[in-house]
């Protein structure tokens, strides 16, 4: 295996893991265990933890511009592009219940730490934050397309924290459907504004 495919091996082993037990939980010796890795020969790609957060980092953030983009091309209408974002907490509901959600899990645990990359990580938030306020903005939603945007967000860590809290599938099933007939309402009003 080259070295880059070792490299991506790792950071995908850790992304993993600091998602299933927390980054200050998790060790070199869990992640180069994962990957099947002695610690000499994980050390070569890796010399501190810090700079594989740095890289789990950038993978989500690659992954997640990957996601919106591909909500991009297969969905035409804005409002059915927010939908795909509010589906994304069925679609990975057997994790968020056991884990949370993987953006605001990692961007609580830093701030807990006030460990220096959580800006990084807080960029994930602002990633969703800024496609959001695009598509409410599309939907003709401009003068409170950021509002909306932050409030979809809200609810959404909400709806995962509870989900985690209280392992309720239907919960989260119902609560995406509730934000729905919330959309309708705000494109409903938006017309009636404009």
């Amino acid at each position: 295996m080259s070295a880059e495919a070792t490299r991506q091996q790792i950071v995908q082993a850790a992304d993993r893991l600091f998602y299933e037990h927390g980054f200050e939980a998790t060790s070199f010796a869990h992640i180069a265990a994962a990957v099947g890795l002695s610690r000499g020969n994980f050390y070569y790609h890796f010399k501190t933890k810090d700079e594989i957060l740095d890289a789990v980092i950038a993978l989500r953030m690659a992954n997640t511009q990957a996601m919106l983009n591909l909500w991009e091309t297969e969905d035409e209408a804005p409002a059915d592009r927010i939908r795909s974002f509010f589906n994304i907490l069925i679609m990975n509901r057997a994790k968020i219940m056991a884990y949370g959600c993987p953006v605001g899990t990692l961007c609580n645990e830093l701030a807990k730490l006030d460990h220096a990359a959580k800006a990084d990580a807080a960029e994930l938030f602002t990633l969703f934050r800024n496609w959001l306020t695009r598509q409410f903005a599309a939907l003709g939603r401009k003068a409170d397309a950021d509002a909306l945007s932050m409030h979809v967000l809200m609810r959404s860590q909400g709806v995962a924290s509870l989900a985690t809290a209280f392992h309720d599938e239907n919960f989260i099933r119902r609560e995406v459907e509730d934000m729905s007939v919330w959309l309708e309402a705000q494109i409903t009003g938006g017309a009636r504004a404009a």
